[in-house]
């Protein structure tokens, strides 16, 4: 057999001893996890992501043999289709705020600067209006409220009765959000006296004053919404409230921290605290 396979005696017995090669079975092994990771953050994670967490998983390993196991293994993020940012009414008679915010969404610590938006989304049922605050310092989705209604009390308002709820407030913040009327108007305004808060509004028609707000419905949207058709508006609840509070607080990697979790960069943050 070695004559007519045109190989020596020492290969074709090294070869019954390792068939497979040590090294294509540790890339079929990495392939495995690498599946694993994809398949466990359903399909949303490029190589930056899977990277991330197979490093926290104790693999030594760099992002550019992860980006070429999953070409290989035909593996790519299902994070496709352009989100299309709509802004909210802002042509109201209510009084707006300043831009205090000015674009700096960096935050030192938690409480200190919250944002905040609303966004449609289509069910069978007809829409729904999403209202989401997150905290800047950690990108944590703190409150959020789902209705039928874009009235304030059931939108701007619902969602800051839960995020003082999850996080009272006892330190100076800034709460900002566009100028739409439900965080205009009086029904939200009154829920901020006696807090120590500043109401802060991006300009008029300016998507980019809330970009992190943006940002997190585009996730959303791109990584769930976009790919499910809600047949009821009860359905579309359960799969919001599964993608905000299991999978993006808790377990999804957030570029902007370094690749935690926000919860994750939450825990560090205190235990910085602590130590300090």
């Amino acid at each position: 057999m070695c004559k007519v396979l045109n190989e020596s005696v020492s290969s074709y017995y090294h070869w019954l001893k390792d068939p497979i090669g040590k090294r294509q079975q540790g890339h079929q092994e990495l392939s495995l996890h690498i599946r694993e990771v994809y398949e466990e953050n359903k399909g949303c994670y490029g190589s930056p992501r899977v990277t991330a967490e197979l490093q926290a998983k104790g693999f030594q390993i760099s992002r550019p043999r992860v980006a070429r196991v999953m070409r290989k293994i035909g593996l790519k993020s299902i994070v496709r289709k352009k989100y299309r940012i709509k802004t909210t009414d802002s042509n109201h008679a209510c009084q707006v705020s300043e831009n205090y915010l000015n674009r700096d969404f960096t935050a030192e610590n938690l409480g200190e600067k919250w944002v905040s938006d609303l966004t449609y989304i289509k069910t069978g049922e007809g829409w729904v209006y999403l209202t989401a605050i997150l905290d800047l310092a950690n990108r944590k989705v703190v409150g959020w409220a789902l209705s039928d209604t874009m009235k304030a009390e059931d939108t701007s308002v619902a969602a800051l009765k839960m995020a003082f709820k999850n996080y009272p407030v006892k330190k100076p913040m800034l709460f900002h959000s566009d100028r739409g009327i439900q965080y205009a108007c009086n029904e939200f305004r009154k829920q901020l006296i006696g807090l120590p808060i500043t109401q802060s509004m991006s300009r008029r028609g300016d998507c980019w004053d809330n970009a992190p707000a943006e940002s997190f419905f585009k996730t959303l949207k791109t990584e769930m919404v976009y790919h499910k058709e809600f047949k009821s508006k009860q359905e579309a609840k359960l799969a919001i409230f599964e993608f905000i509070e299991v999978w993006y607080n808790r377990k999804r990697r957030h570029s902007s921290l370094g690749y935690l979790s926000p919860l994750a960069f939450e825990e560090k943050l205190l235990n910085e605290k602590n130590v300090a």
